[in-house]
């Protein structure tokens, strides 16, 4: 359970002196609200294929969910669409191709560059992931209304719009 903490004066006169379109009020940090909410939704998915018996991660499954809209990226491209590092994809990648459900290709324009393809195992999971996915977001979604959901949507984009070129430096400096 968080528990709110006493900001000092100086870091509560940054704040409301420094931020004049942050809406929250002292201690609701809007980072923890998300991240909170992130982290609470990718454990019930996490639940939910267990108890369907799919046996990847969370992370293994964001990695598939790209290569099912657009199979043969390469791994620099995993990086930038799941906002993760090399090492991270490559650790993923080595994961799934052990589990049989990827396989690199190198380039046949540059050998340098390893291409994604999911394997015929892993189309019979598309389906039942995103079912799972789709019952998991209903279940947080519960009592939400689309008003809600649209503003949500809405405000989360802006945020993400206001800072997708620090996003995209960011992770160019990873790799």
């Amino acid at each position: 359970m968080w528990r709110e903490r006493k900001l000092p004066n100086f870091e509560i006169s940054c704040i409301t002196n420094y931020m004049p379109y942050n809406q929250f009020k002292r201690g609701e940090l809007y980072s923890f609200i998300t991240g909170m909410a992130s982290t609470a939704l990718a454990r019930r998915l996490q639940k939910n294929f267990k108890l369907a018996g799919i046996e990847i991660t969370i992370e293994q499954w964001s990695v598939l969910y790209h290569l099912w809209k657009e199979d043969g990226l390469s791994q620099q491209e995993l990086c930038v669409r799941s906002f993760r590092d090399k090492p991270s994809i490559t650790r993923l990648v080595d994961n799934l191709e052990k589990l049989k459900l990827v396989k690199r290709v190198s380039s046949k324009e540059d050998r340098r560059i390893n291409l994604v393809f999911l394997s015929k195992a892993v189309q019979d999971l598309q389906e039942e992931t995103l079912n799972l996915a789709n019952q998991t977001l209903n279940e947080a979604l519960k009592g939400v209304s689309k008003e809600d959901i649209e503003v949500c949507k809405m405000v989360l984009q802006k945020v993400y719009d206001n800072l997708a070129t620090t996003i995209k430096g960011n992770i160019d400096d990873l790799q």
